[in-house]
């Protein structure tokens, strides 16, 4: 019940944010810069910049339900595989042309917290809350 309220209200926030972000700079673009070419770049880069901006709520609530879950271990290997990834991503993207899209579309891959709540063997599929519990912590 807690994490179905968790989804529901970091997708609503998630929306408002992606809403309330994307409508500025496609709208007033001016507010930023007046340079034609900048906001020629800005627009190119709306769609990734919602769905990040989108993502980002839900997935920080997930994150935190993976805490309260005591998965530590997924936690780390994700974080530090996004971070790895995510950095080379980041140099192909700018290697290939792709720019200021490119950085935002990487940002919107990261969500692999809700990769793990939604698979078989995560906490929602879990019929006994034993594996969650929380216990002594071990390091990563």
């Amino acid at each position: 019940m807690l994490l179905k309220s968790l989804v529901i209200i970091g997708a609503s926030c998630g929306l408002i944010l992606g809403v309330s972000g994307t409508i500025v700079p496609w709208l007033s673009p001016k507010v930023f810069s007046p340079d034609p070419h900048v906001i020629k770049k800005m627009h190119t880069a709306l769609l990734p910049y919602f769905i990040a901006l989108s993502m980002t709520t839900s997935t920080h609530s997930l994150e935190g339900t993976l805490l309260a879950g005591c998965d530590l271990r997924f936690i780390s290997v994700s974080m530090t595989t996004f971070f790895t990834l995510g950095g080379l991503i980041l140099l192909l993207f700018r290697n290939l042309g792709f720019g200021l899209p490119g950085c935002w579309w990487t940002l919107a891959l990261f969500t692999i917290a809700l990769l793990r709540l939604i698979s078989p063997n995560g906490i929602l599929y879990s019929e006994h809350m034993t594996h969650y519990e929380p216990g002594k912590a071990s390091t990563a």
